[in-house]
């Protein structure tokens, strides 16, 4: 398989309290250079992305030695998901952002 869960995207009210519950919950550290990312102590594992903007969804990470992102948006417009008109990339974007035949968010990641 190409894709991963890389990543869980969680909408928090405060970034700092989450970060001890789920860090605490799930034996999980922050990342060094960025105490938003919470990883697990034993090195396997999708990361949480604690985040007060942002929705909740999944970051979906492409193997590039399988893949690429945007042979995975094909595959996975083949099963029913569609890209979000409209949003707003950043120049640097390394995502793309998809919706799910049931109208969930999610991003692929490149």
């Amino acid at each position: 398989m190409s894709l991963s869960l890389g990543a869980i995207v969680l909408n928090v009210p405060d970034r700092v309290r989450s970060a001890a519950f789920w860090s605490q919950a799930l034996a999980y550290d922050p990342d060094p250079g960025n105490p938003d990312f919470l990883g697990p102590r034993n090195g396997h594992g999708s990361r949480i992305h604690l985040d007060e903007t942002d929705r909740t969804h999944l970051d979906l990470w492409v193997d590039k030695t399988i893949s690429t992102p945007d042979a995975e948006v094909e595959r996975l417009t083949a099963l029913g998901a569609h890209g979000v008109e409209g949003w707003t990339y950043p120049p640097d974007a390394d995502f793309i952002v998809m919706q799910a035949p049931d109208g969930t968010t999610f991003c692929i990641i490149g």
